[in-house]
Parts: structure tokens; sequence; C-alpha cells
């Protein structure tokens, strides 16, 4: 299988941050946004912006691709065909993630497979306010995550994973034995620290609320800065849900009231 192209480039992806002068030809792009159309959609809810705006995009990227969950066009579509909405939006917005997510992840293997290198920037959704300004977004639509892409200017190592045993489950979810968590951890600690990721990026997240720091770069790594990220960020979902109702999505219920009957009625002629 190593042989096969489609395996090779899935298997040998990194994350890119460093990209050459060379700019993607417009039929790159091109070629690149029509291999994410031709994933396995449920809805077509996924839509796509790009910026060609080195000097402010992500590494300086020649690109920058920001994925949206996209209702604004259906319910065009569906005003069109004389029907209203009735779906609630916490079903529209998981389908819309499901969309955005296989869009993405085909554009980037299609890039890849260009010779290009690409990163996931997944802070999309905390910007929407800026970005919707930015595009002149109409509401219903959803910044999700951006993908930076361009050619190569580094040849980092491929990061690691979790063991097969840890991800795969044939028949049933099985009980995790300590063992089997403590090889995962291992695995993933031992990759990072051998290619001395944290310390080359010089990044450790800061602890708060009184830990003391017992950690440095040799023995920093991912299990420990996965934690933290799980122990400290985002507690509440306030803010979370105020974008989402800035951008025209209730998955409260407040703002679904007066949206009619759970099953809108066509107009007959």
């Amino acid at each position: 299988m190593s042989d096969n192209p489609v395996i090779r480039a899935l298997m040998s992806h990194r994350s890119i941050r460093k990209f050459t002068a060379r700019v993607p030809t417009k039929k790159t792009i091109e070629t690149i946004v029509r291999a994410g159309q031709q994933a396995a959609f449920g809805y077509q809810s996924a839509s796509v912006l790009l910026s060609r705006d080195r000097q402010h995009n992500f590494f300086h990227a020649p690109l920058v691709f920001t994925f949206c969950v996209d209702l604004h066009r259906a319910e065009r579509i569906a005003k069109r065909r004389r029907w209203k909405v009735a779906s609630c939006d916490l079903h529209l917005l998981t389908f819309g993630i499901m969309d955005v997510t296989l869009m993405a992840q085909n554009m980037a293997v299609a890039a890849e497979g260009l010779g290009l290198g690409t990163c996931y920037i997944g802070s999309a959704m905390l910007r929407a306010a800026a970005i919707a300004r930015e595009y002149h977004l109409p509401r219903r639509v959803l910044p999700v995550v951006h993908l930076a892409v361009g050619y190569p200017a580094e040849d980092p190592p491929v990061r690691p994973r979790y063991p097969l045993e840890f991800s795969l489950f044939e028949g049933r979810y099985p009980k995790l034995t300590d063992a089997q968590v403590r090889r995962a951890m291992e695995t993933m600690d031992r990759g990072y620290l051998a290619q001395d990721y944290y310390r080359n990026a010089n990044f450790m997240i800061p602890l708060r609320r009184g830990r003391n720091e017992t950690y440095d770069f040799s023995t920093y790594s991912w299990t420990e800065h996965i934690c933290r990220k799980l122990g400290q960020w985002w507690t509440s979902p306030d803010d979370l849900l105020t974008t989402l109702e800035q951008r025209g999505f209730s998955v409260t219920g407040r703002a679904m009231r007066g949206r009619g009957p759970n099953r809108a009625r066509t107009a007959r002629r």
C-alpha cells in the first residue's frame, strides 16, 4: 500500500507554517476547491472564503481558506421552493460542521497531492464577528476553521498519533486498561519529545489557578499540553453561544419560537 499515492499523501501529512514566495496558480486554486466540493456532503452547507493577503494571512501563507457553515444559500433555495425551514439549528449546525470538515479535508489532501503544504487554524469561530465584517457575511453563515496553504519552506517530521489499539475498536468499545492508556500516553509523549516539538516552538501553556510549574521542555509533551487545554480553556459555553446567536443561529431554542410547525407546508399553484 505504500506505493499508493493517495495513501502515501495521507500518511505523510505535516502541518506547514513556513512558506516560499511562490504563489499557486488560478488553475491550482480552482482544482483544490473543486476537489473540496466533491466531498460526500449531506446538505452542501459548506462554503469557503479565500484571502490572498500574505501580509495579514496566518504564517504569511499565500492563501488562507476559511470554511463556513452556510445556511444562507439553502434558505434562499427553500424560499424559492416556497418552503419554510423548520429544522432546528442544532441539527443544521451538526450536519453543517460535518460538511465543513469533509470539504476542508478534501482540499487539504488535494493541496498536498499537488505539492503544497497546509496548516489548519482552529480559531475561526472565536473570530467570527471580525470575519463577518471583513467578508460582509450575511446572517446564517458561521466561520468554523481556517486552512493556510502554500509551497513549503520547511520539512518537519510527521507527528505522532495514538497506537491503533487506542483508536480502532471492533465489535464493541472496550474497557480501557491503565496499561493501554499508559502506552498511548508514552507513544505520544516520546514521539513529541524526540522531535523537540515544544522546545522548537517555544510554547508551553501557562498554568492557572495556583498550580506550580514542574515541567520544562525536556519533560513537557503532548499529553500535558492537551490536558492543560482541557483543564483550563473554555470553561463556559457563553462566548460560543453569543457568537452563534450573533451569526443567526440558536441551539438553546430561544430563537426558534415562531418558526412554525415541524413540517412546513408547500405552496400550491
